[in-house]
């Protein structure tokens, strides 16, 4: 049996990829930052942060490498700082390379439209592919990949044809991609580990050619959602909205995607299809392969409450700790029947205001989200069991009071689901 360690196995394209080559025969050892899924899927597994300079260093990976085993590197980053991109990027696929034996074989997932963009992705991208082509690993550099699933991107596509009055689109919409499955990818990578197709980077999508305008109009046609107006956005706004989500870490809402949907997302898939002998599936043929069931229009419409709902409870947070650290004293102290001093009361709402405010500041960087949800929780818990001993009338009051404590809960929680995005 082969073996293939798959770098980023636990992301939309690795996980589809080692999913493939296990049900192709091949023993899989399933590379992440964070593994557990990935156990409980049944594979073998190996945890490396490629940040971390440890993977930097070929001996790291030489010991999982013995026998010839082989490598596929789906790790990647859209967004982050220039020394994460280049760890992510470069010197971990670099080290991982080095450590590779002669007989051993490897692909690269890259990507399109990085030849002369200046973002830090398409300038570690660049250097990322010079590295695998210095060690002879094919370079496959897919158009927009999708799946029965969504992540990223595809996730943000059915959220958009989800709206409910109007179709946003970058520019006029006339922008040209031509989707490939993540199945049939995952093929084109067990193609090119059995037959190599030579050096260069290696375009694949799939056969057909569809604008923004339908690609997001057949999703909706798809979701079973009735027809809305195309509303085009100016460029200036469109770069504008990505600025605003680099501010505010919105993923796939980024200054770097809206350059790559700027110019489209079409490859030339051909040469490599007729080199590999592989006929990938028209998008629209795999879109409506299956009907889209109740979790598909769920996620749909919940993709673009999950930073609306993460921007809400900052928003409180802040006000919550605005009145914390300003609130006049005479404001709150006839409300609290306390054998306490007014001096250790008057400390106890100044401290609560810091750290409020601490926790609206992570919100909006998208810091750290599962420990960030844990801390609002006992925050609200700890709020809610304090004012219940030292004025438990807030219970009572006619607009809801301490009452309001019990949906604030549920609403962290609810972000907190929406986060998880694995």
């Amino acid at each position: 049996m082969q073996q293939v360690l798959v770098l980023g196995a636990d992301g939309f394209i690795g996980r589809h990829i080692a999913f493939a080559l296990r049900a192709a025969g091949y023993h899989v050892l399933a590379s992440a930052r964070r593994v557990s899924r990935l156990n409980a899927m049944g594979f073998e597994t190996l945890r490396a942060d490629l940040t971390n300079p440890q993977t930097h260093d070929a001996n790291f990976w030489r010991p999982h490498l013995k026998g010839g085993v082989h490598v596929v590197n789906a790790a990647g980053l859209l967004n982050g700082t220039k020394r994460t991109l280049q760890a992510v990027h470069v010197q971990a696929p670099q080290a991982l390379y080095g450590a590779m034996e002669p007989a051993a074989k490897g692909v690269l997932i890259s990507a399109v439209g990085i030849d002369h963009a200046t973002t830090g992705f398409a300038q570690t991208k660049r250097a990322g592919e010079a590295a695998a082509a210095d060690a002879q690993i094919t370079i496959l550099r897919p158009g927009l990949v999708m799946a029965d699933t969504s992540y990223g991107g595809t996730s943000l596509a059915r959220a958009l044809a989800a709206l409910p009055f109007v179709t946003p689109v970058i520019g006029k919409g006339e922008q040209v991609f031509n989707p490939i499955h993540a199945d049939d990818l995952a093929k084109a990578v067990i193609a090119c580990l059995n037959t190599p197709p030579g050096a260069g980077a290696h375009e694949i999508g799939g056969p057909e050619r569809l604008t923004q305008r339908k690609l997001l109009t057949g999703l909706r046609n798809w979701l079973g959602l009735g027809k809305t107006r195309i509303l085009p956005l100016p460029m200036p706004v469109a770069n504008f909205l990505g600025a605003v989500g680099d501010m505010l870490r919105l993923g796939p809402i980024s200054r770097t995607a809206i350059a790559q949907l700027e110019h489209g997302v079409e490859v030339d898939e051909a040469p490599l299809c007729a080199t590999l002998k592989l006929s990938p599936r028209p998008a629209s043929q795999f879109i409506n392969a299956r009907p889209a069931g109740t979790q598909d229009l769920w996620h749909a419409r919940l993709y673009l409450m999950r930073p609306a709902v993460r921007i809400v409870l900052a928003a409180l947070w802040l006000a919550s700790g605005f009145l914390g650290l300003t609130l006049a004293p005479d404001e709150f102290l006839p409300l609290i029947n306390s054998s306490l001093s007014d001096s250790i009361l008057i400390g106890m709402a100044r401290l609560g205001g810091l750290v409020d405010l601490c926790i609206a500041a992570a919100l909006l960087r998208n810091w750290r989200p599962k420990l960030v949800a844990g801390l609002q929780g006992a925050m609200v818990v700890g709020y809610t069991f304090a004012f219940t001993i030292l004025a438990p009338d807030l219970w009572l009051l006619p607009l809801g009071g301490l009452l309001k404590n019990l949906p604030i809960l549920a609403l962290i929680a609810t972000a907190a689901i929406l986060e998880d995005e694995r």
